[in-house]
């Protein structure tokens, strides 16, 4: 007879893992969080809650808190190399209402996360897994700590370079596909005063935002290059990360020479490349995987944090729903989520093509349609179908009711030794 699943392993810290922490503590599991980072890690850039999503943000409890940590953006604009204005755009006009659309920075929302659960769950801060051994009964975890326990389930939740996919699944390269280009996301001081306002500068395969949102003092930098070749460096060297955006963002006007010297200097330097993940499961044995460990929609998407929160809602669902039998709620999880999933990537494949574009004339005529836009008179109609593509996408899962009957425990669990 299958025994059923109570403790858990997850891997990763960010938004998936603290969020099915959330879910299966109340269904009454015990998880354990492990992040290879020393604390929480809270840079990053806006992440758009749509859809499906921002039911689940109010079933854990947690939407009026992002609301009132809202980016607030009031719209942005493009400029040429000397900073004239060509055009601006409202924030709502593809953005429909409030209900359908919230914006937050990522580091706040995993703070919220994390604020909501660190009482009730066991997160072990500077560690990770080394290596995974499973049996009938549950999977031996040797941490690179060397500290050594045993969980009846393990969830990787390690984003895209996820290592626990590689120990149970095998190479990223089986399952990683590079959309050919790169972004890399830092902070510097708000040189241009912006005030929840996004201003943004295009080159022939390159493009460069810069904001600031509500409460912010300084500003977000982001730059996004095609490469039709993945950078050979480590996804983990940032000094070479570095290197690759400068050099090849040197020679560049408008900003980008001041934004550069602040990138050398950035503590929170992120790069890395527009991907999706491809893989035929996400489970194996006693693994599973959660996010953008098992379905990357790259950032292009604007639906991989939408996808980890309603992913680890429904992974936690299936497990309660299971009675702990993770043979049965691995292969409804899966079943569930997986065409909404393969919807969104197919929508970011498409935007990865809009974000950079590759001659002068082609970015002549965006921005000509950035200047007009506004003032034709079938502007709403535009506006509309755009809205409702995003739309679908952010509702391609539905919502599921996982009505369970199980009661939330209040205690903390029991630290292994």
């Amino acid at each position: 007879m299958q025994r059923t699943a109570k403790t858990v392993l997850i891997s990763g810290a960010s938004i998936a893992g603290p969020a099915l922490a959330l879910w299966l503590h109340r269904y009454g599991f015990v998880p354990t969080v492990v992040e290879r980072a020393p604390e929480l890690r809270t840079g990053g850039y806006k992440v758009d809650i749509r859809g499906t999503a921002i039911e689940v943000c109010r079933r854990m409890g947690v939407l009026d808190e992002i609301r009132a940590n809202s980016t607030d953006m009031r719209g942005g604009s493009y400029v040429d190399d000397a900073g004239r204005t060509i055009g601006e755009l409202p924030a709502d006009i593809f953005g429909g209402r409030v209900e359908e659309d919230d914006e937050i920075m990522r580091g706040e929302l995993a703070r919220i996360l994390y604020d909501r659960t660190r009482e009730d769950v066991e997160y072990v801060f500077g560690d990770s897994i080394a290596a995974l051994a499973e049996d009938a009964d549950g999977v031996t975890v040797t941490f690179e700590s060397g500290t050594v326990r045993r969980f009846d389930l393990v969830v990787g939740a390690d984003g895209l370079h996820s290592h626990t996919r590689r120990l149970a699944f095998g190479p990223e390269e089986r399952f990683k596909r590079h959309l050919g280009a790169y972004i890399s996301i830092f902070t510097a001081p708000n040189h241009l005063g912006l005030d929840r306002w996004e201003t943004y500068h295009a080159l022939p395969g390159k493009l460069v935002c810069v904001y600031s949102s509500a409460g912010e003092t300084d500003a977000k930098n982001l730059f996004v290059f095609s490469s039709p070749e993945e950078l050979t460096h480590d996804h983990r060297d940032v000094d070479a990360q570095k290197r690759a955006l400068i050099d090849t963002f040197t020679g560049d006007g408008w900003e980008i020479p001041r934004l550069l010297g602040h990138a050398a200097e950035a503590d929170d330097f992120y790069l890395d490349s527009m991907s999706l993940v491809k893989m035929d499961r996400w489970s194996n044995g006693r693994v599973v995987l959660l996010g953008d460990a098992a379905h990357c929609s790259s950032p292009a998407s604007g639906q991989g944090t939408g996808l980890a929160l309603i992913g680890a809602y429904v992974l936690a669902g299936e497990l309660a729903r299971a009675g702990g039998d993770h043979t049965v709620a691995f292969a409804r999880y899966e079943r569930h989520m997986r065409p909404g999933v393969e919807q969104n990537q197919k929508m970011a494949e498409g935007f990865v093509k809009e974000m950079v574009v590759a001659s002068k004339w082609k970015i002549a005529l965006r921005m000509f349609m950035v200047r007009t836009l506004p003032k034709t008179p079938w502007k709403n109609l535009i506006a509309k179908k755009i809205r409702d593509g995003i739309q679908a996408a952010a509702n391609a899962v539905p919502i599921e009711d996982y009505d369970t009957g199980a009661a939330a425990s209040t205690a903390r669990p029991t630290v292994a030794a």
